[in-house]
């Protein structure tokens, strides 16, 4: 997509990353000392109505300038980057995070953003030639510490967690984990690979005959089901992730699986529970479109997978620019993921698949 056409995705998202009201803030209070408004807490990532948005909203934003530098909003993005990642906002952070009480803290989906969001400094900062280079790795000098904590915390976390969490909303293991995985190999975090790679294979590998009737949630933006695939297709080799994927899900041709792979449509955009299913179809797209990526071309699912992504690509970036806050402070990255291929580049897959 030109970076002309992602302008009123990236003016979205500007309008809310520093904005610090409303917000939304999951704060343990320790003493009445702990009352304080979220710019004092958490220096680093206070606006965009809660930390996990302001998070993956500074995602959103680095991913746009380094793709895009010459569109016009490059200057703005970059600027609100240099505003916000400055060593002494980011030692804030580590403060914050690190305090007695606060382990599971935005755990594990704010801390997988930012992973994500390191992941994306750090490429950056290795394109040497590339303008604003520099500034990205100064960038990731500074969230170094920060990444660590977050790494550490999702470390210390998964051996523990019996069972995968599977619910449509932030608690969800599987695309926390498909994100940190992907950070674990950009950054040659290979001990945090090797354990998300055995988690993954523990919680998943043996699970058949997904639950497709039982999705969507009312309040779902991710798809359990969906989200599970786009993990093991990390984790699988091509010819065992198609043996394990036919023995997952339902025939798409099917009648189950064709009203599972229907877009969703939202009845109330101004609620912020129910705007989740716009972040639904977007992330289904994604999702999707990374399932079949890492299929063979000649699979027979292979163009049924890739026309309902595209149905779920073109419902959810119908409902980008969002007017209400409910979806203004989120879709836009959830729509520069999907627009951008994030999570696909192992695939070489530089746009949409198509129906074969």
């Amino acid at each position: 997509m030109p970076g002309a056409a992602l302008e009123p995705i990236a003016a979205m998202v500007l309008g809310w990353v520093h904005r610090e009201y409303p917000h939304q803030l999951a704060h343990r209070l320790e003493s009445d000392a702990d009352a304080r408004p979220p710019r004092a807490l958490t220096p680093a990532f206070h606006g965009g109505y809660d930390w996990h948005s302001a998070v993956h909203g500074h995602w959103c934003l680095a991913r746009l300038a380094r793709l895009h530098p010459d569109a016009a909003f490059a200057p703005a993005a970059l600027a609100a980057l240099e505003r916000s990642l400055t060593p002494e906002r980011l030692a804030g952070e580590v403060e914050y995070l690190g305090a007695p009480g606060r382990a599971g803290f935005e755990r594990p989906y704010g801390l997988a953003w930012l992973l994500q969001l390191a992941a994306e400094l750090r490429e950056w900062g290795r394109e040497r030639a590339a303008p604003a280079a520099a500034r990205a790795r100064g960038w990731s000098a500074a969230a170094l510490p920060l990444e660590r904590l977050a790494a550490a915390r999702l470390a210390a976390w998964l051996p523990r967690l019996a069972r995968p969490i599977r619910s449509g909303e932030h608690s969800q293991s599987a695309f926390a984990m498909g994100l940190a995985l992907d950070w674990a190999r950009g950054a040659g975090a290979q001990d945090f690979e090797a354990l998300a790679v055995a988690r993954a294979r523990a919680f998943h590998l043996d699970d058949r005959d997904a639950p497709v009737d039982y999705e969507p949630s009312g309040h779902d933006f991710l798809s359990p089901v969906l989200a599970e695939a786009d993990l093991m297709r990390r984790v699988l080799e091509p010819a065992e992730f198609g043996g394990w994927l036919e023995d997952f899900l339902p025939d798409p041709a099917g009648a189950p699986a064709r009203r599972w792979l229907t877009p969703v449509e939202v009845g109330d955009r101004e609620d912020g529970k129910l705007a989740h299913l716009d972040g639904l179809n977007l992330s289904r797209a994604w999702m999707l479109e990374g399932v079949v990526a890492a299929l063979d071309r000649d699979h027979p699912w292979a163009s049924t997978l890739a026309a309902a992504a595209l149905r779920h690509r073109e419902a959810g970036l119908a409902a980008v620019p969002c007017e209400h806050e409910a979806g203004a402070h989120w879709l836009g990255s959830f729509a520069v993921y999907l627009v951008t291929g994030r999570g696909r580049s192992q695939f070489g897959l530089a746009s949409a698949p198509r129906p074969h």
